[in-house]
């Protein structure tokens, strides 16, 4: 699976939720929490359910609920019913804290007869703080880094170079890369800001970030290409793949490829390129 774009939907926006799907977003997430005013949770929790059950869809479909003792029972009733449940792929989890909230979200999943992946949002200085056993329980899938809310959490300013939450933004990487899962960037609010949009996701997939966050549709294209390994990417890292494999019949430990010294981490790299561009389809 590849979760390069993660498109958020409002729950509440039926003609936005049938659409959400074509737009070339790897997973779409159909939004019970923020997106939503308090007064049309049921009203979105219908509408959800509504779209869930006639969905053919190409992409991952998620759900993003209420946390567990502040409306997530009510928006699992509505969306894991026998009609809906069949075209819902995961959940995503708001605020995740500690391992506990994944597993209480987990196990509310269960006693509807449910066993989804969860996609976890570490958005508070709790969240950033145990992002490892976050990352670790055994039903999240994927960690998502949300720069907002922790910049109102920690009353940090927002800023266009993001030193402010920079720190965090790499020790939530760090975590899902230590436990073996995704990494979703933060999201670029200017959906008008195409470049900034652009060094934003390069910046995102420099740090290690398996994808990132779009809130409109004209976001999905520049991300999705951002982390597509490029034609020439992949054929250096082709060449050293190749290259190790003579290396490794011959009973070399270091090579070059094209002037350059490879080892271990260079190799690491390759496969790693190897890796995207297979998952989106363009490996040669």
């Amino acid at each position: 699976m590849v979760r390069r774009s993660v498109l958020f939907s409002p729950g509440d926006r039926p003609e936005l939720l049938r659409t959400a799907p074509t737009t070339g977003a790897d997973t779409v997430v159909f939004d019970l929490e923020d997106a939503v005013a308090p007064g049309r949770k049921a009203e979105a929790g219908a509408s959800v359910r509504e779209v869930l059950a006639d969905l053919d869809a190409d992409c991952e479909v998620c759900v993003r609920v209420r946390q567990p003792g502040r409306g997530a029972a009510d928006d699992l009733d509505a969306v894991l019913d026998d009609d809906a449940r069949s075209g819902l792929d995961a959940l995503v989890l708001p605020k995740a804290e500690s391992a506990d909230d994944v597993a209480d979200l987990a196990g509310l999943a269960a006693e509807r007869d449910a066993d989804l992946p969860i996609l976890a949002l570490v958005e508070t200085a709790a969240g950033v703080l145990h992002a490892e056993e976050i990352a670790a329980a055994d039903a999240t899938d994927a960690l998502i880094f949300g720069a907002e809310d922790l910049a109102a959490d920690i009353g940090a300013t927002r800023t266009a170079e993001g030193t402010e939450v920079l720190h965090a933004r790499e020790h939530v990487v760090l975590a899902a890369a230590a436990a073996g899962i995704d990494a979703v960037d933060t999201l670029h609010t200017d959906f008008e800001d195409e470049g900034g949009l652009r060094a934003e996701t390069q910046f995102a997939l420099e740090l290690g970030y398996d994808g990132k966050l779009a809130i409109h549709p004209s976001q999905v294209g520049p991300i999705n290409e951002t982390f597509t390994p490029a034609s020439d990417r992949i054929e250096w890292a082709e060449r050293v793949l190749a290259a190790k494999a003579d290396a490794d019949a011959e009973g070399r430990g270091v090579f070059a490829v094209d002037g350059e010294m490879v080892d271990a981490p260079l190799v690491t790299q390759a496969r790693r390129v190897m890796e995207r561009a297979r998952a989106a389809g363009v490996d040669e």
